[in-house]
């Protein structure tokens, strides 16, 4: 693995993103396919539910590396995305973006994060679980294109491991 380096930096997610991270998005089939205004409205800081939006970013060249968002409701989390690019993939990225967004997340006051993915979706399982995540339970069907389950999973703030 080769680490990205202090050159990375973590930092709030603004309109001025958007073409790179939609980009970013839309180059992998993984990745949630968001419309423009799902994104801006997870930068709304008066929206319902309150949404943090950080990305990882190389501050001399202005390229987004990846990106998370997660929403809040009371003291529940639900990660939403976490999206890392392909030539940023496999060097502690998606980690970095966590820690960063549990972080603010905590101290939202929120105790646990939840999500859901793609069964089929290995990478992303694999990160969830050295991540400290557990499997809740299944969505049967509940992906369209293919038509797949989701797994649930939940992490308890207390007991971060990122």
């Amino acid at each position: 693995m080769n680490p990205p380096g202090p050159e990375l930096r973590i930092r709030r997610m603004t309109r001025a993103d958007l073409d790179q991270v939609i980009e970013i998005a839309e180059s992998l089939k993984e990745a949630p396919h968001w419309p423009r205004t799902a994104y801006l409205a997870a930068l709304e800081p008066e929206a319902v539910p309150l949404r943090i939006a950080l990305l990882a970013e190389e501050p001399v060249a202005g390229v987004i590396a990846g990106f998370a968002v997660a929403s809040l409701l009371l003291a529940q989390a639900e990660l939403e995305s976490i999206v890392v690019a392909p030539a940023f993939q496999r060097r502690g990225v998606a980690r970095r973006l966590f820690s960063a967004l549990a972080a603010e997340l905590a101290t939202a006051h929120a105790n646990e994060i939840v999500l859901e993915t793609r069964a089929s979706n290995h990478p992303a399982l694999g990160l969830y679980r050295r991540l400290g995540f557990v499997e809740t339970g299944r969505r049967p069907r509940y992906y369209r294109d293919p038509v797949e389950d989701a797994i649930l999973m939940r992490l308890g703030l207390s007991g971060l491991r990122a």
